[in-house]
């Protein structure tokens, strides 16, 4: 393989799949429209920190990086949810072994891992400051210029990926939550030590004011509030804010000493669902393919974004074998073969929204978790939960919906028969007692 190839975007998805093109002995160039943030820094207040599972640490695995990334990261075994007025939380664990866990890593230190790795591949090379805008007459455009030529384009470039837009032959369907984001801090304890426990995934179920906290290496916490956006504007002082955090947040308020000025600093992004068709075109003789983000975009609620994306270039990189590497072919396979899986993840997502801000507080749902932990011990490898099959396990997302209908009329057919079981025996028992049954001989 020898065609060069032009990646849009320098995020997680780019990075990896730089690395995996590059050993695959492709010429790879990357372009970012930001300075290299392991010199500049990221984003302040736009990480919403990730949780690795499964399918991106198979993915890491490809490219050396999951030692690396684990080491980095911090277990989270359940959610620690925190009740309204400030009581006792109560700990969900994610597993019914309490063994398995997702894992908190922040994005900025993941992103620099894969710009390294994708640096040190032979054949791949970074240029950062320069934004690709589109592709035409088979070159790319750069800051609206023609630039170079390449046979392939792919699109790694975000949710408001430029490449797409330049398009005419995709179409994109964009649905934006009301809800918007913003990060806060809780910091370490005057001595040292994690103000909350690092072990859990923390939410603090609102309704439509959620918060959530993921720990750092640090000791500190990324908190993330998912409000409606006229929430956070009628907010317009530090005071009212403050106020706000003891009234709702009693027990984290005291726990963020800069809490007016991070609310005041920190941008509020936005939550959309992308559904862009088809993710690949030919633009004049350059193959363009959307990858990651760029095809389809995903709240954060289940934590499947990033693991989504990089099975997303642990695709491509199987259909260029499975095809002997020919491009127009492997991206074709890669769109037929993903997109259904992007289409029930980001159903999923928005789903697990619902979830994590109205359900987990409810005792009903904690006894349904509880009776999930219990077949998923008695039935091992027979029945998972959703959460399990989603994020302990590689199996395609699209497939997961099928499952989990399947379990649930076997366990319902079960449950028929053991109440009809249990309804004859309980009659026998009556006839017998009333003299109705045979006697014994």
């Amino acid at each position: 393989m020898t065609e060069r190839v032009v990646i849009a975007g320098a995020g997680l998805a780019g990075c990896l799949l730089a690395t995996l093109l590059g050993r695959r002995g492709a010429e790879v160039t990357v372009y970012e429209r930001r300075p290299d943030p392991r010199v500049a820094g990221a984003e302040r207040g736009r990480s919403i920190n990730l949780a690795v599972s499964a399918r991106g640490l198979a993915a890491l695995e490809q490219v050396g990086l999951k030692k690396q990334a684990l080491e980095r990261a911090l277990p989270m075994h359940g959610r620690m949810v925190h009740p309204v007025g400030g009581g006792a939380p109560n700990f969900q664990p994610y597993s019914a072994d309490r063994e398995r866990a997702i894992n908190s890593i922040g994005r900025a230190e993941l992103n620099a891992a894969l710009l390294d790795a994708a640096e040190s591949t032979p054949g791949v090379t970074l240029r950062f400051s320069r934004r690709v805008t589109g592709v035409e007459d088979g070159r790319i455009l750069l800051d609206g210029e023609p630039g170079e030529r390449a046979r392939v384009v792919l699109a790694c470039d975000g949710a408001y990926s430029a490449v797409r837009g330049s398009l005419d032959g995709i179409g994109c369907d964009q649905d934006f939550l009301e809800h918007g984001y913003k990060e806060l801090t809780v910091p370490p304890r005057a001595d040292g030590g994690f103000a909350l426990d690092p072990d859990a995934l923390h939410i603090w179920p609102r309704g439509t004011l959620m918060m959530i906290a993921l720990p750092n290496l640090d000791r500190s916490f990324t908190c993330t509030l998912f409000w409606p956006k006229g929430d956070f504007t009628a907010l317009d002082g530090p005071r009212k804010v403050r106020a706000h955090f003891e009234a709702h947040y009693p027990d984290v308020a005291g726990l963020m000493p800069d809490l007016e000025g991070d609310f005041a600093r920190n941008p509020v992004g936005s939550l959309v669902t992308v559904r862009a068709r088809p993710w690949v075109q030919d633009a004049g003789g350059t193959l363009v393919a959307l990858v990651g983000d760029a095809a389809h975009a995903i709240v954060p609620f289940f934590g499947q974004g990033a693991n989504c994306a990089f099975e997303d270039c642990i695709e491509i990189d199987r259909c260029l074998d499975g095809t002997g590497g020919r491009w127009d072919r492997a991206l074709a396979l890669y769109q037929e073969r993903r997109r259904p899986n992007t289409d029930a993840i980001a159903g999923m997502a928005l789903d697990n929204f619902v979830e994590m801000r109205d359900r987990v507080s409810s005792p009903l749902f904690r006894a349904r978790q509880a009776a999930q932990h219990a077949l998923e011990r008695r039935l091992a490898g027979r029945y998972m939960s959703r959460y399990e099959l989603v994020s302990f396990t590689t199996v395609p997302y699209a497939e997961i919906p099928a499952r989990i209908r399947r379990q649930n009329l076997i366990l319902g057919a079960a449950a028929s028969a053991a109440a009809l079981a249990a309804g004859t025996a309980l009659r026998a028992a009556v006839r017998a007692a009333r003299g109705g049954g045979r006697p014994a001989r």
